[in-house]
């Protein structure tokens, strides 16, 4: 999410979401923090997007909840939009303007240029910013592909006159600025499927993807057709996008090839091809459920061919493996991306990195989009090219970058961070509530209960020790009994002013009972004293 501010006017590039790390349990997404937006909400003039994957609009809806302002997109963004503010009850009093590439937005003193750009979406945008600085170019999500499966070729000729006007600042995708040479384009991946679909003859295909990458869907549909195979979709987002691209002409789905996933035991296993969500390993998702035997309407076989058509998002290279392995246990042929090109990336690499700053020939150079790392390569692809070091900034979440048209420089911070989402509520998972998730997670409670007489002051229930995760209590009835009997010695030592007072009184109770558990296992779980008055 990026902010552009020039006077009285702001608006707003993006909103996406991030999900969970490891160290976040119990956390469904990370948005961003709109403390900085909400505090200008009058300043602001609307929100454009570059394309439809959930890190670029997963935030919207809990921003519109908040602050409710046009949204400009392509045909293919806003029809994914929809969806999400269809769930959250928010689409009736969004305003959503649709804009096709060369198109302009006035944005106050600002105005917004889209321009077209290849990606692993249709739809997908960069933006020329027309400011009274200067033109800053945002690329978005890009990569050069001049045999799009759409035809439609990014607008290099677009970048070029921009950069020939002369360009204030360059804000450019550096997802693959590690890699080397260009990114191929996605028709070899319609290559490698036909000869994998003629290997997998007489057995059923399952094909696991990226739901948004609609293209890698049309190639699927294509052999399908050409090998008389039915086609049959699992998981809620990869129907979602398959459903919002056939609505608006983005995919071509021959009549009679699409069947509904309970009509697939009509048809024999060499006349079906699945098309799945799950390529990245997700516990909950349709493959991952398949391949531990829990999905209710596809058991694997020996008769199974799987193609895993997407390579693992960093991190996510043991979910992914542990996948593979279930699968192949259960006798399944399974393709994966080193194996063979059954996926290409959306992201640029270096060389079209290199073409798109030749071409716009910025001032300024800004990295975005890619981990701390890719930033800093992307920073040393433009030094290559000329760029003087003190012209590139890298900058931090939250870090304001002010120009006048003449320098650049990072000036101030503003609010900014992660705000976890859990269930229904927004923000109200901190830190303190994850290093207690964690806590329990690795070492497990224990609660002591005690039942307090507060007229006569003397304690007549208990102590009475509960365990979860941390011992199993049947096998540890010595350990129990001997906790239990240092939390009555700690009560026996308590005078009259300790009873009552119940807040020194857990302390104490808590401070042994760890001191003592520590001792004998050399754990710590985390310990509820529980005082009841009877």
């Amino acid at each position: 999410m990026t902010v552009f501010e020039c006077c009285n006017d702001m608006f707003i590039l993006d909103c996406g979401l991030a999900f969970p790390d490891m160290d976040m349990p119990g956390v469904d997404i990370v948005i961003p923090d709109f403390t900085y937006v909400e505090g200008n909400k009058d300043k602001i003039r609307g929100i454009v997007i570059t394309h439809g994957h959930e890190d670029h609009i997963g935030g919207l809806a809990y921003l519109l909840k908040k602050i409710n302002v046009p949204i400009y997109g392509t045909r293919m963004t806003l029809g994914l939009i929809e969806g999400k503010l269809e769930e959250h009850g928010l689409l009736k009093q969004a305003k959503l303007i649709e804009v096709e590439p060369r198109t302009t937005v006035r944005m106050g003193c600002m105005a917004v240029e889209f321009i077209k750009v290849n990606h692993s979406i249709p739809g997908a945008v960069g933006m020329a910013i027309h400011t009274p600085a200067g033109i800053i170019v945002h690329t978005g999500d890009f990569k050069v592909d001049f045999s799009p499966i759409d035809d439609e070729i990014i607008d290099l000729a677009r970048f070029g006159e921009l950069g020939s006007r002369g360009v204030l600042a360059l804000m450019a995708d550096s997802t693959n600025a590690e890699r080397t040479g260009f990114t191929c384009s996605e028709r070899t991946v319609g290559g490698s499927f036909e000869k994998l679909f003629k290997r997998a003859e007489g057995k059923r295909i399952i094909i696991a993807t990226f739901s948004s990458n609609v293209h890698r869907v049309q190639q699927i549909i294509d052999q399908a057709k050409n090998y008389n195979r039915k086609v049959a979709v699992f998981g809620r987002s990869m129907v979602h996008v398959i459903e919002k691209a056939t609505e608006l002409g983005y995919l071509k789905v021959p009549k009679g090839i699409m069947i509904d996933i309970d009509e697939m035991n009509r048809y024999p296993d060499d006349q079906i091809v699945l098309v799945t969500t799950g390529s990245q390993g997700e516990p909950l998702s349709a493959l991952t459920r398949m391949a531990m035997n829990s999905h209710k309407k596809v058991t694997i076989t020996p008769n199974d061919f799987i193609i895993i058509s997407a390579k693992p998002i960093p991190g996510n290279e043991k979910y992914v493996t542990r996948v593979v392995n279930e699968l192949m246990k259960s006798g399944a042929e399974v393709i994966y991306e080193s194996m063979y090109e059954v996926h290409v990336s959306g992201h640029a690499c270096q060389e079209e990195l290199k073409l798109i700053q030749a071409l716009t020939k910025p001032k300024f150079f800004i990295p975005v989009h890619g981990e701390y790392k890719h930033l800093v390569k992307h920073a040393e692809i433009a030094k290559s090219m000329g760029m003087p070091s003190d012209h590139i900034i890298i900058s931090k979440i939250g870090d304001v970058i002010e120009t006048d048209g003449n320098s650049m420089r990072i000036v101030s911070q503003v609010p900014a961070g992660r705000v976890m989402v859990d269930g229904l509520g927004v923000g109200d998972v901190g830190s303190i509530v994850l290093r207690d998730r964690k806590h329990l997670s690795q070492d497990g409670l224990i609660i002591v209960v005690i039942g307090i007489e507060r007229a006569a002051n003397a304690v007549v229930a208990g102590p009475d020790i509960i365990s979860r995760g941390f011992v199993y209590v049947r096998e540890s009835e010595e350990l129990m009994d001997e906790a239990r009997n240092v939390m009555t010695t700690v009560l026996d030592n308590c005078n009259a002013r300790d009873l009552k007072e119940w807040g020194t009184l857990k302390t104490k109770l808590r401070d042994v009972l760890s001191d003592f558990i520590y001792a004998k296992t050399k754990r710590s779980p985390m310990i509820l004293p529980i005082i009841m008055e009877v």
